[in-house]
């Protein structure tokens, strides 16, 4: 065979071989709870007599003309994104001259008719409008309707696939949820409203109120609607028991018509989130993503200088074969990838990266008060480390033990001495982050010297990996208040072992009173938390709670009348032990 021939035919086979290798895949961005907006302030004075603060809830994401759109309440305005990552703010009052409340925009309805995005805010009375608009990325909207002849708080309009347009609304701790037909052309009731369901604590565990499920001082409360049409069946959702509440849920009754009847779907809540750094997972909507992918996102609990201080989270979602809605809130605000084509949700879509610094040693540049250095590392939300001042230079430093593979770090920034009422534009924050291997000598990690937005809970995924032990915030600039830190998270993957599975776990379920169990498991060396999986069945365990530094857990949580199946495993920085066996608690 002549020398050029074979010369010819190698590089024939190194060609093909080159394209036949399968293209390395493309990096998915990520995100981690809580969202990262511009959140504005409470507008309402007697909320803010414990302290000024950021507030928002009961959001709504709706997909139109490729985007996402996000309302919340009382924010003055709504954000847009193409990614569902990268939010921009629009500025926007809802409210005409007459209106003299301080809810411009409370638990929004948003929906799309046609071509057109429309909003209706929360009221009880009958002088809201219907807004509308063609052209949302900007302030371009008009009325609709001047005034909607349903008083409804906590709105959520619904658009059939045969073209009915529906209202589901109600807020009440003695009340039940209504719906009601409306004409999509002139938007006026058809017919009178019908009762949908009420709450039923007695049945279901979760639903009674407190931060303990213990209804010591209220009933609990009903709220948040959201219809959710699929597989011919119409999944209404609602929120329970209290939105101040650790277990603040999203619960579903399913029907084979919009108004019913209602049954409850056995998963129930269907978002539940009531342990970890952000807790909380009710009064939300659930949405598809561009491949049709369901998400939920939903309403975080803080509750310290306030019972209405909170934010909001967002969740991969979905059905299973069966028709159970289902959100997934493990490591639920741990860094997540976000949506870059089709996904399985019934898969995690935990990027794997662990929180490296819980409880680890802290230095700082000075303290406020009782706002204690470690309070930043404590993985609760509602604690706070404060600087005595916010000048430039103040700091906080984290050790993270030993030397781990850092791969993002989230800045969760407390409002401390805060002096804005109501939504504030033009105000940033600005920082550096440096890291060193022996608390010496600094490197610059992260430079947002000359940032130039409102970052509350900036999350940073660093583009390279970077292998250190300390990590150091120091501040340059805050758009209110002083320097204060709720969480300095840092994830990636540490140098160790992982932990030993759990032993000796037990579920002891109440005989007196089968909505409640005590939970309890040998303590594992190195773990720092630890996952308990629940479900209706061993193979459907669709709930999560994380719990800290404990080996036992009360959960009030259950129908009375099914049997659990659970399941737990540990948690260190170097990643997550495998299950125990599921038990069964009947």
């Amino acid at each position: 065979m002549p020398q050029f021939f074979s010369f010819f035919c190698l590089f024939s086979l190194l060609s093909f071989a080159a394209q036949a290798q399968p293209k390395a895949a493309q990096t998915r961005p990520t995100y981690c709870n809580p969202l990262n907006l511009d959140y504005g302030y409470t507008p309402i004075p007697n909320f803010a007599t414990a302290g000024r603060h950021r507030a928002t809830a009961d959001p709504v994401i709706t997909r139109y003309k490729g985007d996402y759109y996000l309302f919340s309440t009382n924010q003055w305005g709504y954000w847009w994104s193409h990614d569902l990552s990268s939010w921009k703010f629009i500025p926007r009052h809802f409210l005409r001259p007459e209106h003299k409340v301080y809810d411009d925009l409370c638990a929004p309805a948003v929906f799309v008719l046609g071509d057109t995005l429309l909003v209706y805010g929360s009221t009880h009375e009958k002088n809201f409008p219907i807004w509308m608009s063609t052209n949302p990325k900007v302030d371009d909207w008009k009325e609709a309707v001047h005034n909607f002849q349903v008083g409804a708080w906590d709105p959520d309009f619904f658009l059939d696939t045969d073209g009915k347009l529906y209202l589901y609304w109600g807020s009440s701790n003695s009340l039940p949820l209504y719906g009601q037909q409306i004409s999509r052309k002139t938007f006026q009731p058809i017919g009178e409203p019908k009762i949908m369901f009420g709450l039923n604590d007695k049945q279901f565990g979760w639903q009674r109120f407190g931060e303990y499920l213990d209804n010591t001082f209220l009933d609990p409360f009903m709220e948040g609607a959201w219809m959710t049409k699929h597989g011919g069946r119409y999944y209404l959702q609602y929120g329970a028991p209290g939105t101040e509440f650790s277990g603040y849920a999203d619960g579903v009754q399913v029907a084979d018509a919009p108004l019913g009847p209602f049954t409850p779907q056995p998963h129930n809540p269907f978002a539940y989130k009531p342990g970890g750094f952000a807790r909380g997972a009710g009064h939300g909507n659930t949405f598809q993503d561009a491949w049709d992918s369901w998400w939920h996102v939903s309403t975080l609990v803080i509750n310290g200088k306030n019972n209405f201080e909170r934010r909001l989270g967002l969740w991969p979602a979905g059905f299973d074969a069966e028709g159970t809605l289902y959100t997934n809130t493990a490591f639920g605000d741990y860094p997540h990838y976000l949506p870059t084509g089709p996904a399985n949700h019934l898969q995690p879509q935990f990027t794997g990266w662990m929180l490296l610094n819980y409880q680890r040693p802290v230095q700082v540049s000075s303290t406020l008060g009782g706002h204690l250095p470690n309070y930043a590392v404590d993985e609760n939300i509602k604690t706070y480390w404060s600087a005595a001042t916010a000048r430039p230079g103040e700091f906080i430093q984290t050790d993270l033990g030993s030397v781990n593979t850092v791969r993002a770090i989230q800045i969760n920034y407390a409002d401390q001495d805060a002096e804005f009422l109501g939504k504030s534009l033009g105000v940033f924050h600005q920082y550096k982050l440096y890291h060193s291997l022996d608390g010496k000598t600094w490197q610059l990690l992260v430079d947002k010297s000359r940032n130039k937005t409102d970052v509350p809970h900036d999350y940073i995924e660093l583009a390279k990996p970077v292998k250190t032990r300390f990590i150091k915030l120091e501040n340059q600039h805050m758009p209110t208040g002083k320097f204060a830190i709720s969480g300095l998270r840092v994830f990636g993957l540490g140098s160790g072992a992982k932990p030993a599975a759990v032993k000796d776990f037990v579920v002891l379920r109440t005989e007196k009173d089968p909505r409640s169990a005590w939970l309890r498991w040998a303590p594992v060396d190195g773990a720092y938390a630890y996952n308990i999986y629940f479900g209706l069945a061993s193979d459907k365990l669709y709930s999560c709670i994380m719990v800290h530094s404990a080996n036992d857990y009360t959960f009030k949580g259950m129908d009375k009348d099914r049997p659990y199946y659970f399941t737990i495993e540990a948690i260190n920085e170097n990643g997550v032990s495998t299950r125990t066996p599921v038990v069964l608690a009947k």
